[in-house]
């Protein structure tokens, strides 16, 4: 816990009772020297530093409008030939979670996801 002036500090004072403190995204490069590389992002919403952006620059014709806090988002890609039904959606998916989640690639390749048991990134997993 974190204590702030005396008194223990709980998420559900900020967020409210029931509401996601995590968000977390994955996207899937497409092109270029890291074609079919996963980026993952997570969120934390207490973080004063934590930011992230969701439509890329480009026309507002083919940004993701239908963002809402707490809804989940898995359709960002078409099952038919997997292209993006919105070109600026930075992110194929996302979910939000009031668990603290860890998600690595173990050695067999597989998306592995801890909960609430820390995972420590090596650098060559981190890209900013």
């Amino acid at each position: 816990m974190t204590y702030y002036i005396g008194n223990e500090f709980n998420s559900n004072d900020i967020l409210g009772e029931g509401n996601p403190r995590f968000f977390y995204a994955l996207r899937r490069q497409d092109n270029g020297a890291d074609s079919g590389t996963l980026y993952f992002t997570k969120i934390d919403q207490i973080s004063s530093t934590d930011t992230i952006t969701l439509n890329v620059a480009g026309s507002s014709d083919n940004n993701f409008e239908s963002f809402e806090y707490g809804i989940d988002f898995f359709d960002g890609r078409l099952a038919a030939d997997h292209s993006r039904p919105y070109p600026n959606l930075a992110f194929d998916q996302y979910r939000w979670d009031g668990k603290n989640c860890y998600y690595y690639i173990n050695a067999n390749g597989e998306l592995v996801v801890r909960i609430n048991q820390v995972y420590t990134y090596s650098q060559e997993q981190i890209v900013s």
